[in-house]
């Protein structure tokens, strides 16, 4: 049985998560309370039905304090049995949750006469924190859209056999903030600059003119050839601790040239060593 159990904050992104679960063929039951995870997994494996044979379960959003131990127990006993279980966790920056919250109008789970919004939203995450730790693949939305959440649950979830490791290479700007869902954090910042070249400044490191300006720099080819090796030092490591998804984020000032063809060729570098590499831009348009 392949289980992936899909928590995190409200208005994070569980319900399209799910979604496109449920679109890959899972059998998805979503807002499951966490006082009956348990018996729910118990029964659905006896039932014996292939329908069941992939199935995604959404943790409840509106959990208690003394129901969480026994959450954790489910899911320590799921993560260690021989069902394949995965445990995404989705989050948000905050600013980003109470907007979300303003546009939708609608009522936080955990808000009450007493608790404002903003105090609901911190009063989840402090609640969620012993999940987010035990998760396996974490996911910040904060500047994600429905689209590249739907993509990101797709690559990195489906067709993945719980031996592999799965690497995410990700280029971002630093002037809209370090992924906070990084693993290792690389700053391109100090490399020669595409931005002030005129004819380049309007390209991405995915335009050839652009990819021949980098290439050409040694800079940027040693700084390519360091993380490469980190990497390789690294990347067993990683998988030797039971580590299923690794994401290595590299950076530069407005996430358009230099950390697009670092993230490109680090992808290209790793691709055929590994079965699971992807590579997504956070700065570009989609």
């Amino acid at each position: 049985m392949d289980i992936v159990v899909v928590s995190g904050l409200s208005g994070s992104g569980k319900t399209v998560a799910l979604d496109m679960l449920e679109d890959l063929g899972y059998y998805c039951l979503d807002n499951v309370p966490v006082r009956v995870l348990g018996t729910i997994f118990e029964n659905l494996r006896a039932d014996d039905d292939p329908k069941f044979d992939r199935l995604a379960l959404g943790l409840d959003s509106r959990p208690l304090k003394a129901d969480l131990p026994e959450a954790l127990r489910v899911i320590d006993a799921l993560k260690g049995g021989d069902s394949g279980c995965a445990l995404v966790y989705l989050h948000a920056a905050d600013d980003i949750l109470l907007q979300r919250y303003r546009e939708t109008r609608r009522r936080h789970p955990l808000s009450d006469p007493s608790r404002s919004l903003r105090d609901a939203i911190a009063y989840e995450r402090d609640l969620l924190s012993p999940v987010a730790q035990r998760a396996d693949l974490v996911l910040d939305t904060s500047k994600t859209s429905v689209h590249e959440l739907r993509e990101a649950i797709r690559e990195r979830l489906v067709g993945k056999r719980s031996d592999q490791l799965s690497i995410l290479f990700q280029s971002f700007g630093f002037k809209y903030g370090v992924p906070a869902d990084a693993d290792f954090v690389f700053d391109a910042r100090f490399l020669p600059n595409p931005y002030w070249e005129p004819e380049l400044r309007p390209l991405t490191g995915r335009d050839e003119p652009v990819k021949a300006f980098l290439a050409g720099q040694t800079a940027v080819q040693q700084f390519a050839a360091d993380i490469t090796r980190f990497l390789e030092r690294w990347i067993p490591e990683v998988e030797s601790s039971n580590r299923s998804y690794l994401t290595v984020a590299i950076g530069c000032t407005g996430g358009q040239h230099r950390s697009v063809f670092l993230a490109d060729t680090l992808t290209a570098s790793f691709e055929d060593s590994y079965e699971q590499v992807h590579v997504r831009h956070t700065a570009l348009p989609e």
